[in-house]
């Protein structure tokens, strides 16, 4: 059973933020949501879009094989290539662009899977965009979990609960120092927060 999401921070404004990796209000951000205002003020059709767009959209690195390194909410977005933590920078720009609440949850596998959670409906739900290729099952639920990656408890992998506001300094640093080349996300992605 998964832990019950829990935010780090008791000031939702935190969770709306703009900073250097979710730059919500870059050019590109505003044209985007811009773009699909028409969809209709329902902010949960908002969200789903979104989460939708980076999923399906937004090449995952592992599935594309590409070599490319992004991590700021925009790069993602134009370069449509991103690894999970940078898929879910730019998820959760995309949702506080929008004024809706997104934060930052990791999963601890081999490596730290990086995912979000969006507030709606006065309560927090996980969301992972990873994108549905090689095994992976994420899909846009609030009322129940379904994550890409099932942890397995046997194995020592785990969910950790925690709703961050800003994505950890390990997993930015990490992104912000590595060359683009074959294979760079099998080269130190962090395994701890």
């Amino acid at each position: 059973m998964s832990p019950v999401p829990a935010p780090t921070s008791d000031r939702l404004g935190d969770y709306l933020a703009a900073d250097a990796v979710v730059d919500h209000e870059h050019p590109l951000i505003r044209a985007w949501v811009d773009a699909r205002r028409a969809d209709g003020d329902d902010p949960v059709e908002r969200a789903k879009t979104a989460y939708l767009f980076v999923r399906d959209e937004v090449e995952h690195v592992m599935d594309a094989q590409d070599s490319r390194v992004t991590w700021r909410a925009s790069d993602v977005l134009r370069e449509r290539v991103g690894i999970c933590h940078a898929k879910a920078h730019l998820l959760a720009a995309l949702l506080r662009a929008q004024g809706i609440p997104a934060g930052f949850c990791y999963q601890k596998f081999s490596v730290l899977h990086g995912l979000n959670a969006v507030y709606l409906h006065g309560r927090w739900s996980r969301l992972d965009a990873r994108g549905n290729r090689t095994g992976a099952r994420g899909e846009f639920s609030l009322d129940e979990e379904k994550l890409a990656w099932p942890v397995d408890a046997a194995r020592g992998e785990r969910d950790l609960p925690e709703i961050h506001p800003a994505p950890a300094p390990v997993v930015v640093d990490f992104l912000m120092t590595t060359r683009p080349g074959a294979g760079w996300y099998e080269k130190g992605l962090p395994t701890a927060l």
